[in-house]
């Protein structure tokens, strides 16, 4: 008994689109902005204890060309909002982004002229998330989320 008969005619099929997403989803290369105390946070997210590898985010890209999602965590004023924007740019698409901690999100408790409140007002956010520091299972929370977010995308965008 050979193997082309334990697997019937020795086919595989799937579309082109959902290959490309499962590469893109099981291989999410983030680029860390940490820019206040929620950065801590992020780099426990990044250590063996949550395992990040199995989403396929061990790397953390400090490169924007050979990064996937940029993780945007703590308070940002509006002298590093431009280097930030600068560095979105500089990622190639597709790309998305998440915010971390109430500072990113919405100012947190800096109320004051020099602080950016929420970088949604320079950034095109995906996923945010709460809390003073957020924990590290909230962030593999919105990996996860990223993911579900790719798997319904298309990857060939058609002309109409």
């Amino acid at each position: 008994m050979g193997i082309e008969s334990a697997l019937g005619e020795g086919y595989f099929t799937s579309k082109v689109d959902a290959l490309i997403q499962w590469g893109r989803r099981n291989a999410i290369w983030p680029m860390p902005m940490g820019l206040a105390c929620c950065a801590i946070e992020m780099m426990a997210f990044a250590g063996p204890k949550y395992d990040a590898a199995r989403f396929g985010s061990e790397r953390l890209s400090f490169s924007p060309r050979q990064s996937d999602v940029m993780i945007v965590a703590g308070w940002c004023n509006y002298k590093m909002a431009h280097a930030i924007r600068r560095i979105w740019d500089q990622m190639p698409d597709p790309k998305w982004c998440i915010s971390v901690g109430a500072c990113a999100s919405t100012g947190g408790m800096h109320r004051c002229y020099g602080v950016v409140q929420g970088i949604d007002n320079f950034l095109p956010v995906d996923v945010y998330i709460s809390g003073c520091p957020p924990r590290p299972e909230s962030i593999i929370h919105a990996l996860m989320d990223i993911q579900n977010k790719i798997k319904d995308e298309h990857s060939i965008q058609l002309d109409q």
